[in-house]
């Protein structure tokens, strides 16, 4: 087991690193100049915009660029924003508890309606609790998070008045945007869990059990579900961090405050810091789910403890 984490733990590192290259190629590539977004050309002449750019080493060679933003990483130097000279990692700091907040609540709302409904949808197959999760995983994986949040700003907000529209403050301001990012998560968690359930149900040993005479609901619990969760996890996990990506739409749609709503503003600036120093905290976020997914196989399936202890 020790052998494994540290083989996902090096592959986790390398995705990192590939990521961050990934972005700062993109924004190399893109044309404009980020300094014109910093200063206005017709007030300020061009000897001073190309001082600011040897400033902001937006002058040297590409590879100088990469190999010096590497090394201040190494240091723990995320740099400054190209817009408003502000430290970056402060930046996001400040920002990270509501995005982790959000993020977590609109996992528990996916976890929590999909395991359900697609529990109900297999052991009552063909009925109406099975046609309504059908219903509900369809429309979750269909509807985009934008269309869904704007949906659930005009019933509860516009029309009925019970929650606020906008906003990051208090439990009212989280209840909208969580229902609305993590309805979409609960779309495919339903489906998954809905075939996972249905495929052990026809296995043997079920049939073994019922023969013994244990009672349906026990084993549908204790037997059918254990086996069940192992597929549905790693969706949980791929939409756990789909759900964290999903901020930066969500945050926009409803004026919250968080690291996803700076990453939309950093990209329309071209600010480069910015956008690397929230890429790097969104991949480490998103392997280090990875990781605890891989981890709680062992923990759920007692096959994969033995196969790691006899290995």
């Amino acid at each position: 087991m020790i052998q494994a984490i540290g083989s996902r733990l090096f592959s986790s590192l390398l995705v990192i690193v590939g990521s961050l290259a990934l972005v700062f190629c993109i924004f190399y590539l893109l044309p404009g100049d980020p300094v014109l977004s910093m200063v206005d050309p017709t007030t300020v002449s061009p000897e001073v915009v190309e001082n600011l750019r040897e400033q902001l080493g937006l002058n040297r060679p590409f590879h100088e660029r990469l190999l010096a933003y590497f090394g201040d990483m190494l240091t723990g130097d995320f740099g400054r924003s190209l817009v408003g000279s502000e430290p970056v990692l402060p930046k996001i700091l400040h920002q990270v508890p509501s995005t982790l907040l959000l993020t977590a609540a609109s996992a528990l709302v996916a976890i929590v309606v999909g395991v359900t409904l697609g529990v109900l949808s297999a052991v009552r197959k063909g009925g109406i609790i099975d046609l309504l999760a059908r219903i509900v995983g369809l429309f979750g994986i269909s509807m985009p998070t934008f269309w869904s949040g704007i949906l659930l700003i005009l019933i509860f907000s516009v029309q009925l008045k019970w929650l606020p529209a906008m906003g990051s403050d208090g439990f009212k301001t989280l209840i909208l945007p969580a229902l609305a990012l993590g309805f979409v998560g609960a779309g495919s968690i339903v489906r998954m869990v809905r075939g996972s359930m249905l495929d052990v149900l026809n296995e043997p040993f079920v049939t073994t059990l019922r023969a013994k005479g244990l009672r349906e609901r026990l084993i549908q619990i204790k037997h059918v579900l254990r086996n069940a969760l192992i597929p549905a996890i790693t969706l949980i996990g791929m939409q756990i961090g789909d759900m964290l990506a999903g901020t930066v739409i969500i945050e926009t749609v409803f004026s919250r405050q968080g690291i996803g709503r700076i990453l939309a503003d950093a990209i329309m600036a071209k600010d480069l810091p910015v956008v690397q120093g929230i890429v790097f905290f969104t991949a480490i976020v998103y392997v280090g789910i990875n990781l605890l997914v891989d981890l709680s196989y062992a923990a759920i399936d007692p096959r994969i403890r033995r196969k790691g202890a006899r290995t």
